[in-house]
């Protein structure tokens, strides 16, 4: 219940943070302001942080991309609303820390995401305007994403949440539940915008996604009994849950750490934006919002 409590926080906090810009800079007064729209794309890579990837950013990156929506409400405040892909990915044998390497576990996982952010332009921006041509950015927003991890066995993908390979729903954890594979996020971060012609700008960005969830890499906990494991949920899940390289293949890592139940997952999003100006729509702003 804690966690819940602290989770729905969490979102509350971030729907203030998008609205509080937009709600301060809508009581300036006596401002002639053009809103305006546009639409575009994204191409960059994405990458993720957590147990199979704890310290090292852009490490493993994979492309992503994806496309937006745009609403500015002024020269200062814009509200994006996007559709994203991306695949996050991680192997123990690409380390050099050797808990890492002798756990022996790798993932990969298709990211699709919906997403809605507030952006706060550093000084006035319009991709029409002749003086205001560019601008360091801040945005945070809200998001869903859907996740589905798998392993490499043999040169196969295999979904690993249905093999419970941490014992969800077995004799041995029968209260662990199953993780859920759509989950909420919220992005946040930082950008360059530049405008290069009457119609078309283009930008840079780099964003991390909070979650809350562990299992993004399918890794939190511990290792459960690879024979009950076999029994209740097939030979593959105990094959998948403990893929460790010990020497002595009669050792039972059973009970023994196999992630970090204390901290969540995160994925990121960076790239290269191009915007394209829609309609302009004059507004003269009366104080009210």
């Amino acid at each position: 219940m804690q966690f819940l409590k602290i989770k729905r926080n969490l979102v509350l906090l971030a729907v203030l943070l998008v609205f509080l810009p937009a709600i301060l800079l809508g009581q300036r007064r006596n401002r002639k302001e053009f809103r305006s729209h546009d639409v575009g794309f994204w191409l960059g890579g994405a990458y993720y942080i957590g147990d199979l990837n704890p310290r090292r950013h852009f490490n493993q990156s994979q492309p992503a991309g994806g496309i937006f929506y745009r609403f500015n409400l002024n020269y200062r405040v814009s509200f994006r609303f996007g559709l994203n892909y991306g695949t996050v990915t991680a192997d123990d044998s690409q380390t050099d820390n050797a808990d890492q390497l002798e756990r022996n576990l790798n993932f990969k996982s298709r990211i699709i995401e919906l997403q809605g952010q507030a952006e706060f332009n550093f000084v006035e921006y319009r991709i029409s305007h002749s003086k205001y041509i560019y601008s360091p950015y801040i945005f945070i927003g809200i998001a869903g994403f859907s996740f589905n991890p798998m392993g490499n066995y043999q040169s196969n993908w295999v979904p690993l949440r249905n093999l419970a390979t941490e014992g969800q729903r077995t004799s041995q954890n029968p209260e662990t539940k199953v993780y859920k594979l759509f989950q909420p996020s919220i992005p946040f971060g930082a950008g360059f915008k530049l405008k290069v012609s009457k119609m078309v700008g283009l930008g840079v960005f780099w964003s991390p996604r909070k979650t809350f969830t562990d299992y993004l890499d399918d890794v939190s906990g511990k290792y459960v009994n690879p024979v009950l494991l076999a029994a209740e949920k097939g030979s593959p899940s105990a094959i998948m849950s403990d893929r460790s390289l010990n020497p002595d293949g009669a050792i039972n890592n059973s009970g023994k750490q196999r992630g970090n139940p204390y901290t969540k997952d995160w994925y990121f999003f960076y790239g290269f934006t191009v915007s394209i100006q829609l309609k302009q729509i004059p507004k003269e702003c009366s104080g009210k919002f």
